[in-house]
């Protein structure tokens, strides 16, 4: 069986957590860079890898790497690898998106249809005609280049991977499924500990949570790209893939999740996603203001996603709302707090210094996921069988 190059990008800073993730799939890493991981593995790793990842953005299934200082180099380069491996004579395929950073080529709209010329020259020559009429599959194309170093890759997924089918209804300033996930990831929070977001909004931190708890593989329910790919891929690994990640379902684990707005609506919203996503029944979902945060048992978690006032009228309000926050936080003395947020003056006004603090890009906003850590919980004596 050939082995293939695949990247999985990610959010910036959450490498480590995907490179476990691809770890625990049982792949090879081959690199890990800012904002990317890339791996071994099969053909089967396409289904499963989409199936599978909860904190990739996409999956990408990578052609070739080389240096080009040139548009002919990037021509003559591109040109020479093996594109009758990968497309089909009826294959539609297009550069849907080009990046360039810190090299001598920077056109996007040059760099795709360079790259595009030269794969259709290529398998002019290998299939022996002059036109392609491109009404098969489709195969999506992404070329990135860093430091003069090409990389030509097939986009595997299509629509993003935070796309998990579940959310029809959004909140505003949502924190898309794939980062919730690596934030609960790379947190101590186990299905075992209490997790509790005040700021649930559309609820994708406890719907995840309740995901990860179940162990629910996040790509079960939504289509890819890679599907129609039968020259690469047959569509019998798609459902093992299904099936393995059925199987790993643990649909009766014993949570405590539990999610809270001050907007009703918004909570119908979020009882309406989580039932979509199968974890309607390990969720408590409720109306409530952030000030009426409190639980009776010791060493939860707050995983959360507070309003950051983007608009100049919601600015003024939030040195009282994390005034309120750190109110709230300190009668759960022993719990850990993990908050995300563009807001620069939060520690300031939840009156503590976080533990640390990780710079974060939700979409194009800077947020710092601050951290404020609780005592570790008491080592439980184990039971004698």
């Amino acid at each position: 069986m050939p082995l293939y190059e695949f990247t999985a990008p990610c959010h910036f800073g959450m490498e480590a957590v995907l490179k476990r993730e691809i770890i625990n799939l049982g792949y090879e890493i081959i690199r890990v860079e800012d904002g990317r991981v890339s791996f071994r593995g099969e053909a089967s790793a396409i289904a499963r890898a989409n199936v599978f990842l909860r904190t990739a953005e996409r999956l990408l299934l990578c052609v070739g790497r080389f240096k080009a200082f040139s548009f002919d180099e990037l021509f003559e380069q591109t040109k020479a690898l093996p594109w009758e491996e990968y497309l089909p004579a009826d294959g539609k395929f297009w550069v849907k998106k080009a990046s360039t950073t810190k090299s001598k080529l920077f056109s996007s709209s040059d760099i795709q249809s360079i790259v595009k010329k030269a794969i259709v020259e290529r398998l002019k020559q290998t299939y022996r005609i002059d036109w392609f009429k491109e009404d098969g599959a489709i195969y999506p194309l992404r070329v990135f280049i860093y430091k003069d170093e090409v990389t030509i890759a097939l986009d595997t997924s299509g629509e993003s991977l935070h796309k998990r089918g579940y959310r029809r209804l959004i909140s505003k300033a949502p924190v898309s499924e794939t980062l919730a996930a690596a934030i609960l990831l790379l947190s101590p929070w186990n299905k075992d500990r209490i997790l509790v977001d005040p700021f649930c909004g559309s609820g994708t931190f406890p719907i995840e949570a309740a995901m990860i708890g179940a162990n629910i593989a996040p790509g079960m329910n939504r289509e890819f790209t890679a599907e129609a790919w039968k020259n690469i891929l047959p569509m019998k690994a798609w459902y093992e893939a299904v099936t393995e990640a059925n199987d790993l379902i643990r649909d009766d684990v014993d949570m405590d999740i539990q999610g809270y707005d001050i907007d009703g609506d918004i909570i119908k919203n979020a009882r309406q996603n989580a039932a979509e996503a199968g974890v309607d029944h390990l969720i408590h979902l409720q109306q409530r203001p952030v000030s009426a945060l409190s639980h009776p048992k010791k060493y939860g978690f707050v995983i959360t996603n507070p309003p950051y006032g983007e608009r100049l009228e919601e600015k003024a309000a939030l040195p009282a709302l994390y005034t309120e926050i750190g109110e709230a936080f300190r009668r759960l003395d022993s719990w850990s707090c993990f908050v995300l947020t563009s807001y620069e003056q939060a520690e300031k006004y939840i009156g503590r210094k976080a533990d640390k603090n990780r710079k974060i890009y939700n979409g194009m906003i800077k947020t710092y996921l601050y951290e404020f850590m609780g005592p570790r919980p008491p080592k439980r004596k184990k039971q004698e069988d």
